[in-house]
């Protein structure tokens, strides 16, 4: 069992796998946060529709999951971030 990076509780693994269920391709083992330093958005990744996770310390919601920002950088040779740029008006 392995500690949280943010408040260094033991991660109870079977709780944040369940919290970690809408996240496409994840799983306990790609987070070092337990279940109540993270929070997931469902339905709020602009690329899939799926689930993104907020850390608890952040207060703005990602615009991309996780595995989408991974395809894009793959896709394209470019880190988007977290939040997507959007036109200036």
């Amino acid at each position: 069992m392995k500690p949280c990076h943010s408040c260094q509780a033991v991660i109870d693994e079977y709780l944040l796998d369940k919290q970690l269920e809408p996240l496409r391709d994840l799983t306990v083992d790609d987070f070092n946060v337990c279940a109540d330093c993270v929070t997931i958005v469902a339905d709020a990744c602009v690329e899939c529709g799926n689930a993104v996770y907020v850390p608890r310390s952040e207060s703005a919601t990602p615009d991309y999951c996780p595995a989408c920002r991974s395809d894009l950088i793959d896709r394209t040779g470019r880190d988007p971030g977290w939040n997507r740029d959007l036109p200036s008006a």
